[in-house]
């Protein structure tokens, strides 16, 4: 479920029409991915082959650094890519099948700005939450075939964001500006939205999307944040928290669902989004490793090689614009992963030409 060898191939036409009427029949599929690769992480309950390139991109479609992935309950992989604001024809989000086929392609609306996104259960339906950053500043309910439900901007009424910015969105970095990142949902119907690249803050959401609280602001200590990038609900111990991947803070916090610190976990270098299977957390970190944090919050490193690291760190947009460059088991800048509902983990990476990992459970 990732980058392709269409990924270095241009995208083909350059008008509205070039994509009108696209469909899986009308594109040339790509091989059925690897079942094996005799490549191994980690040890014990937590050991993975690792299976890079999992899924490939059909002609005319190409990766452009892929953000974030999503499973669904048929066990089918959701992916967003960046996108370039110039290709505004071409779809951001891509979805796969079980066995890593492609099923279909929408939200050319992301394009030059996809970010994250979730699938949600509501009732009998499921519904696909996703944000856009740079110059869209925007979050979307979506179906998962891409119909839009509602589409909000920033929230106005938490007194921290620059005039228009809601009416009037532009490619303007701040911590008066809106950047949205990620979801996590709460039982009772509402969503905690992370500002990680604007307001540096949480918001929170009722069950009809009415804004009602903002949750931390921009700084070093506990209850602040640093590019509060991911962020997931934590029922471990038995009762909702909220677990935020402050990035540039390196650590995980946890919060009552009112914005109340509890705890904070360090450890980490640059936590990027929090997904659970069970008493186990999930946190890839964009400095080349993927982390596991279990119920005693034991940090279990999967990819640990720190010469690696040295290497991928030490001019890191090089790095993700060179495949030749990697290396078989080793991650470059993990930016996003998920459980499936079988344990397995899939890894989307912030790289140029964009790569999804599956991690299949031994």
């Amino acid at each position: 479920m990732k980058k392709a060898s269409a990924s270095r191939r241009k995208f083909l036409g350059t008008t509205a029409t070039a994509l009108a009427g696209f469909s899986i029949t009308g594109c040339k599929q790509a091989a059925a991915p690897r079942r094996s690769s005799g490549i191994f992480i980690g040890e014990g309950d937590h050991k993975y082959e690792v299976i890079h390139d999992w899924c490939t991109l059909p002609e005319p479609y190409t990766w452009q650094t892929s953000h974030n992935v999503a499973v669904d309950s048929s066990n089918n992989l959701y992916v967003i890519h960046e996108g370039r604001a110039d290709q505004k024809e071409h779809p951001s989000i891509f979805v796969f099948d079980e066995n890593g086929q492609f099923i279909r392609a929408f939200g050319s609306e992301f394009q030059g700005g996809g970010h994250g996104l979730e699938v949600r259960q509501e009732g009998s339906e499921e519904f696909l939450y996703v944000t856009g950053y740079q110059h869209l500043k925007n979050f979307k309910k979506m179906t998962l075939t891409g119909e839009t439900v509602w589409e909000k901007r920033a929230p106005m009424e938490s007194g921290i964001y620059a005039e228009g910015e809601d009416t009037k969105p532009e490619k303007v970095w701040g911590r008066d500006r809106f950047m949205p990142t990620n979801f996590a949902f709460l039982d009772d119907g509402g969503f905690v939205l992370a500002d990680g690249y604007g307001g540096h803050c949480l918001h929170r959401y009722d069950k009809d999307g009415k804004w009602t609280a903002k949750i931390g602001k921009s700084g070093k200590a506990d209850g602040e944040f640093n590019t509060p990038h991911g962020l997931w609900i934590d029922k471990r111990a038995g009762e909702e928290t909220i677990v935020v991947a402050d990035r540039a803070n390196a650590r995980m916090q946890w919060f009552k669902p009112d914005g109340a610190h509890l705890k904070t976990v360090d450890g980490l270098i640059l936590p990027a989004n929090v997904d659970a299977f069970g008493d186990t957390l999930l946190v890839p970190d964009l400095s080349a490793r993927i982390t596991l944090i279990d119920k005693e919050d034991n940090l279990i490193h999967l990819g640990e090689d720190e010469a690696w690291r040295q290497e991928v760190m030490k001019d890191k947009k090089a790095m993700r614009r060179t495949p030749e460059g990697w290396q078989g088991g080793k991650f470059v800048h993990p930016h996003d992963a998920c459980f499936d509902k079988n344990g397995d983990i899939f890894i989307a990476e912030w790289v140029q030409t964009g790569r999804i990992t599956k991690l299949q459970k031994v």
